[in-house]
């Protein structure tokens, strides 16, 4: 199984999550997607084709699962894109949200977003969702 991995990565410490949250689905003994790491960083103008291809077109290839990090006020264009593309295309996906609880976040969230996918509040709780899936 196949998961993408989706978040913001604005400064180093979404970065770090994210990479967190790849290492435990690797530990789990998923295959994974994580953008900056696969793909890289996009640097200026000239660096758009090269990611959204190596982003979307090559890394959605095979996804089974997206994993969102919804942490913070918002959850990042890229972010919000990617969930509603595996939602098109029938890929199901769980978002972390660990800041706040999910029914304080609606407001910016938006419905939309949250009705699209079980969110959990937790790595732990992430975790047994993962683990469920494996069995």
């Amino acid at each position: 199984m196949k998961i993408y991995i989706a978040g913001k990565i604005g400064n180093e410490e979404e970065k770090a999550f994210l990479e967190e949250v790849t290492a435990l689905c690797e530990k789990l003994g998923f295959e994974t997607f994580l953008p900056h790491r696969d793909v890289g960083l996009c640097q200026g103008i000239e660096d758009v084709g090269r990611i959204f291809e190596g982003d979307i077109i090559n890394g959605f290839q095979g996804v089974d699962l997206v994993v969102a990090v919804l942490d913070g006020l918002h959850v990042g264009a890229g972010t919000a894109w990617e969930l509603g593309y595996a939602y098109a295309k029938g890929v199901n996906a769980i978002g972390i949200k660990r800041d706040e609880p999910v029914s304080e976040a609606i407001d910016y969230l938006s419905a939309i977003l949250l009705g699209s996918m079980e969110v959990v509040g937790s790595m732990e709780k992430l975790k047994e969702k993962l683990v469920s899936l494996k069995s």
